[in-house]
């Protein structure tokens, strides 16, 4: 028997029910910028360790809940744990970001590498959703999220971070083949990745596709909005009441492609006007997003301001889900993320009166 979650505005706003306020949640709402989260880290020794700690891993989901008046939780993992399932090697060296011991640099790797087990390999991620869907008691929902085919490839072909994905552009446009091989099996990873964590318990997933914008339009569609339209046709197909989201950092200009996919939701940042995304594509789908994060570096008064444009921009009625236009940065001031989330608690009910 499916237990009743207590706070489902999220949810409902990804369905465009009617609600009482915006639903608010944001991208690494558990990390750095929080005290208690770098304690935690200190503890686990390393951020691999964190991951790999499903108790530890509850611990720092839970800390933002209780810091602030959220309406969704989100899995403590990273997008790079599949690829590390694959054999690859991953390790994060602090303030460089993450590392691949053994990238790609031969397009023969590619037909070695195994599409991992998320009940084997990738268990403990596994045993961190159910860890924290235990923790949360049914108070709100659970995201669980994996990153897309094309920005996992772009790291495992250049071997950690990159300013111009060079390596991985030019296996792109000299070796076609390879690399739509190498989204293939990560599009197949991806989606029984996804699907295993709302096994566990995730009430939602989402698609980071945060290299997506990266491409030229026609690159895009190739090698980015195809693989995760056969993740998000996948999860459909096995868990069809469960919401799917697609963010991909850069591509306002793609919604009506991405909609076309059947997702749920699409995230935006914030180079995108919300107001006009809502004309383009909100019938179809719900809107998530899209301050600034770097807004929450100026005062709780300007948050306040810019918290308001981005509601009126939305407008009226349910669909929209405030968030950040990507991740919280690691300087922020807890307590302006706390302004953020007052005010949209503040200003938000004003479009939702009948």
């Amino acid at each position: 028997m499916t237990t009743l979650i207590q706070n489902d505005r999220f949810l409902r706003a990804l369905r465009r029910e009617p609600l009482d306020r915006t639903p608010v949640w944001f991208m690494r709402q558990a990390g750095r910028y929080l005290p208690e989260y770098r304690a935690t880290r200190a503890k686990a020794g390393d951020f691999m360790s964190l991951c790999r700690n499903p108790e530890l891993c509850a611990e720092v989901a839970m800390q933002p809940l209780e810091r602030y008046d959220l309406d969704a939780a989100i899995l403590f993992s990273d997008i790079l744990t599949v690829p590390d399932a694959m054999g690859l090697g991953l390790s994060f060296a602090e303030g460089e970001g993450p590392r691949f011991a053994d990238p790609i640099r031969d397009p023969r790797q590619i037909d070695k590498l195994p599409v991992p087990d998320p009940n084997v390999e990738l268990r403990y991620v596994m045993d961190a959703v159910s860890t924290i869907k235990r923790a949360l008691d049914s108070r709100m929902p659970l995201i669980g999220f994996a990153g897309s085919p094309w920005t996992l490839a772009t790291y495992m072909i250049e071997g950690g971070s990159s300013k111009d994905f060079a390596r991985a552009k030019a296996l792109m446009y000299d070796a076609p083949d390879a690399m739509e091989a190498l989204l293939a099996k990560l599009s197949a990873a991806t989606s029984l990745y996804l699907q295993a964590q709302i096994e566990h318990g995730a009430d939602a997933v989402m698609i980071f596709d945060t290299w997506g914008g990266a491409l030229t339009p026609e690159a895009y569609v190739q090698f980015s909005l195809e693989p995760m339209a056969k993740i998000v046709a996948h999860l459909k197909r096995v868990a069809p009441t469960v919401p799917v989201v697609l963010f991909s950092k850069g591509g306002g200009q793609h919604l009506e492609l991405m909609t076309e996919t059947g997702c749920d939701g699409l995230g935006l940042d914030w180079t995108t006007d919300i107001g006009k995304a809502r004309a383009r594509v909100g019938a179809q789908v719900a809107l998530q997003g899209n301050l600034d994060p770097s807004i929450l570096y100026a005062s709780p008064k300007r948050i306040r301001m810019e918290v308001a444009k981005v509601l009126q921009s939305y407008g009226n009625g349910s669909g929209h889900v405030f968030n950040m236009g990507h991740g919280i940065t690691p300087g922020v001031n807890p307590e302006h993320a706390a302004a953020m989330v007052a005010a949209v608690h503040e200003l938000s009910p004003a479009y939702h009166a009948a």
